[in-house]
């Protein structure tokens, strides 16, 4: 799958994607670090890779719709993380993208829990 990781994901995360066989990006790597939301969820978009990020911003999908695009998954850290949060959030992710499609949804990674939001049938343009 291709990712694109936000800015405040480091080289760690960047190499544990890529380890996992995923074809990644980051918002760094792209000289994007500061770059509005809008502007870094359409380079994904026109990409067609997935964001992940610990922007919680991205978590309302009133504000950033997920359904176009290649999916969105926010990791949801305790107050005080340490590395081994950050790690388990990204483990956590990977695994579950071994057997669900990311594609089109937002999910919120907290610990060793996948949130999925879903669109109810009232979202849809009548």
């Amino acid at each position: 799958m291709r990712f694109k990781l936000d800015e405040n994901l480091g080289r760690r995360a960047f190499e544990t994607f890529r380890a996992a066989g995923h074809d990644v990006s980051t918002v760094v790597l792209q000289q994007l670090a500061g770059a509005t939301d809008e502007r870094v969820l359409a380079i994904c978009v026109g990409e067609g890779r997935a964001l992940v990020t610990l922007d919680l911003d991205f978590a309302n999908p009133l504000h950033h719709d997920p359904r176009a695009t290649a999916g969105i998954a926010v990791l949801r850290l305790p107050s005080n993380p340490g590395p081994s949060d950050v790690e388990t959030a990204i483990a956590t992710l990977l695994g579950a993208l071994a057997v669900h499609d990311l594609t089109g949804s937002l999910w919120i990674v907290r610990g060793k829990r996948v949130r999925v939001w879903q669109s109810s049938p009232f979202d849809d343009d009548a």
